[in-house]
């Protein structure tokens, strides 16, 4: 039989070669993780973040060079009307929009990688300014514009952004912890600047060539938001496809920047709103109204957009009617709440009105009918003083009660038909026991001789009569055992 040191050695064994496996298994874990890193540092190093050319790479493709180039030769030569007749499918001009979208959308992303790379550069030299300019155009001019000025009052941003942004700026630069940047980091920040600047101006030509054909591709759209907010809806949504299948919350929404108002007031601006704010029907809105008319806006536009994604109505009729119809709700919200309208008296009743007869009327009429008694204290004899409850005339007067020569103050009056019935019903009601033992009756009694005794209660009753036998006359009665003296 093995010793209790025996069977603690061989479990100290056991261990030790499960230790072992787990140490092996580490190893080949580990030796694993390394590759994994091994070559996700190889991918890192192969993206150089300092160099801006391999982080954007848009404007050096084929495809964006000749897209531009088909802009800007159809910029110049204008709209084609004869190809208005093909189908839309087969239309060029229309393949052509189509890219336009896509390309839209990709400069938009590419223009988010550059500020990206120059907000990482510029971070070094003013850190406050990121959070105080959103816009990725608007950072990159700002950014160009001061360079590596440290004394904010020498540079003139007048232009590039509003007059408070400005202001807010200029005091976050004078206590700014940043640095002047090296010579070769400025460089490739402003050139990052440019080459955003670029791609906002391609990007604008790609929405100027949509917006002058958007008669011919979106009618209906154009007829309610106008072609220039037509074309960025469908730049921003990805196409008019990507925008018919786009709720209507979403549209409202489309174009809208992060607005930062450095600490002012925020009950005049407008939130939530992008591209539609930019309509003639948003701008002639009161400001009261205008949420309320951009989600109407936002909900037509939609309708409009599905009509033209299928051509449904080349003409644009629809999209008409449908401004319209924004017109006319608008004005409707606008009109004062009707007046309130006098309302005239009831016609006077000339003759008295008919009443309900009947049992019910009748009993009414008799309970609440006057009594002869009152009736006589409401009557006063001509030259004759009445009596008063407090004498001379003080107090309640009794009128002719009394002075029937009967020398009563009351009037025996009869017994109505009513109190009749309810007093011969109240005499036929029986009110008597119903055989069960009263709540207070008890089984103890209580005697001079023997105390507290147990009686039977119910022993005596059936021997007891009723009425005034019971009482007065029986033999266990109160007086049935008075002696005579």
């Amino acid at each position: 039989m093995a010793t209790l040191a025996d069977s603690f050695l061989a479990d100290l064994d056991e261990l030790s070669d499960n230790e072992a496996e787990i140490l092996e298994n580490n190893d080949v874990d580990a030796a694993d993780m390394e590759e994994d890193v091994d070559g996700d540092l190889a991918d890192l190093e192969n993206l150089n973040y300092d160099d801006l050319d391999s982080v954007s790479k848009l404007q050096k493709t084929q495809r964006y060079i000749d897209i531009i180039q088909k802009v800007e030769e159809a910029l110049k030569m204008g709209s084609d009307v004869s190809t208005q007749g093909l189908n839309l499918e087969d239309d060029p001009e229309y393949q052509l929009i189509v890219d336009c979208n896509a390309l839209s959308v990709d400069i938009e992303n590419e223009i988010v990688i550059i500020h990206n790379f120059i907000r990482d550069k510029y971070r070094l030299k003013f850190p406050e300014l990121e959070s105080l300019v959103h816009h990725p155009i608007d950072y990159a001019r700002v950014v160009k514009k001061i360079g590596n000025e440290m004394d904010l009052t020498l540079v003139d941003l007048e232009g590039l952004l509003p007059s408070a942004i400005i202001m807010v700026v200029s005091v976050t630069a004078s206590t700014t912890t940043g640095k002047p940047l090296p010579e070769e980091v400025l460089s490739k920040t402003v050139e990052a600047c440019d080459r955003a600047l670029d791609l906002d101006s391609a990007k604008k030509k790609v929405l100027d060539f949509v917006e002058s054909r958007m008669g011919y591709i979106a009618p209906n759209l154009s007829a309610i938001v106008g072609s220039a907010v037509a074309a960025k809806l469908m730049g921003t949504a990805g196409g008019l496809a990507s925008l018919a299948k786009m709720p209507a919350c979403n549209v409202q929404l489309l174009g809208a920047k992060k607005k930062n108002l450095a600490g002012f007031s925020t009950a005049t601006s407008q939130f939530r709103v992008g591209y539609l704010e930019q309509t003639e029907i948003f701008q002639t809105t009161p400001p009261s109204l205008r949420m309320r008319a951009c989600r109407l806006l936002a909900a037509k536009s939609t309708l409009a957009a599905r009509v033209d994604s299928i051509r449904g109505d080349p003409s644009g009729n629809t999209g008409r009617a449908f401004k319209e119809e924004i017109h006319k709700k608008i004005e409707k919200w606008q009109e004062p709440p009707p007046a309130k309208q006098p309302k005239p008296l009831p016609v006077p009743d000339s003759e008295p009105k008919k009443k309900r007869g009947g049992r019910r009327l009748r009993k009414m009429k008799e309970r609440y009918a006057i009594t002869d008694m009152r009736k006589l204290a409401n009557r006063m004899q001509f030259g004759v003083p009445e009596e008063s409850s407090l004498g001379d005339g003080l107090g309640e007067g009794y009128g002719m009660l009394g002075q029937a020569g009967s020398g009563k103050l009351r009037v025996s009056v009869g017994q109505s038909k009513l109190a009749a019935k309810v007093a011969k019903r109240f005499k036929e009601k029986n009110y008597g026991s119903s055989g069960a033992t009263s709540g207070l009756t008890s089984s103890l009694a209580f005697t001079p001789v023997q105390g507290i005794e147990l009686t039977n209660p119910q022993a005596h009753a059936h021997q007891l009569g009723s009425g005034t036998q019971s009482t007065y006359f029986s033999e266990t009665g109160t007086f049935s055992k008075i002696k005579r003296t």
